[in-house]
């Protein structure tokens, strides 16, 4: 019986595929490929609808992440003086961006004064954090829109939402008890997604910070300095990425490991570019202030 259902299902897809490329009158005739992806696909969508049918509302959501946030807070000041300038340049550029996300979720940002910390990520209920090291590898505030928007794709698209879901079913714990799930490790959050959400959260992101008047060339710009060190170039002696690079080094690493390739990530924003006409959104506006990078050694 079991077979004969999984062979009906195969067949439904297949005939899906055939109806659905009908239905885009797609330029070539449908192949073993087309097939392939378009159950892939189906398996993807059937594989989140579980957590879609059981999601948190908004209100859980948002409770879970003020606690998660709480910890986060504590755990990263490391004692370490603020930088008003740059945390408010942070608040600006992200506000800009939330406003025009499709969930109203009360995002709130944090600036992570350590240059060790070269990375962002975000908690359920829009929490965003973002370390000054990699702010310190930033050369215009579209970059830093680039980022913001990215990590605001994935609170908007339940991204992070479905991690906790899917960490409490690992771990048993109860969705509706908030202090369990506000124990898990921030590092699940930080650990990045899958590949498909990653790029996801790319597109999204991206047009979110073009809405909000950014070029989507910071992006690109941005990812180009990551495929460089992903690639083991050497940064240029003194420059923000070589000192970056010297102090956050582990960071960068789990990073690039849990993003996907650099190179990837700019063909699908440059394909984004195309398909949008904003080739000539071009104009990008400096970073106004930076982190302070520490002094060489020997200084």
């Amino acid at each position: 019986m079991k077979r004969w259902l999984r062979f009906a299902c195969v067949v439904l897809l297949v005939a899906g595929a055939l109806a659905l490329s009908e239905v885009r009158k797609a330029r070539a005739p449908v192949d073993p490929r087309a097939v392939l992806h378009f159950i892939a696909d189906t398996e993807r969508e059937l594989g989140r609808l579980p957590f879609g049918l059981t999601r948190l509302s908004d209100e859980e959501e948002i409770a879970i992440g003020n606690e998660l946030a709480g910890y986060g807070a504590r755990d990263f000041s490391g004692g370490q003086p603020q930088d008003a300038e740059v945390a408010a340049i942070v608040e600006r550029v992200g506000r800009q961006i939330a406003i025009r996300a499709h969930r109203k979720l009360p995002y709130t940002f944090h600036y992570i004064p350590s240059l060790s910390f070269a990375n962002a990520f975000a908690l359920p209920g829009g929490h965003i954090f973002i370390g000054a090291g990699l702010i310190a590898m930033m050369d215009t505030e579209d970059q830093l829109a680039a980022v913001m928007g990215h990590e605001i794709a994935h609170a908007d698209l339940y991204h992070c939402a479905e991690r906790i879901q899917l960490e409490a079913r690992l771990r048993k714990l109860h969705l509706g008890i908030v202090g369990a799930l506000a124990n898990l490790p921030l590092t699940i959050f930080q650990a990045g997604y899958s590949k498909t959400q990653e790029l996801e959260a790319d597109r999204v992101g991206t047009e979110l910070a073009v809405r909000a008047s950014y070029s989507p060339f910071g992006a690109v710009g941005l990812f180009e300095k990551f495929a460089a060190l992903n690639r083991g170039e050497s940064p240029r002696a003194g420059s923000p990425q070589a000192e970056v690079l010297r102090v956050a080094r582990g960071t960068l690493t789990g990073y690039f490991r849990s993003h996907p390739a650099p190179d990837e990530r700019i063909a699908q924003i440059q394909r984004l570019i195309a398909e949008h006409n904003w080739e000539q959104l071009t104009q990008e506006r400096p970073l106004a202030s930076r982190p302070a990078l520490p002094p060489k050694p020997g200084l």
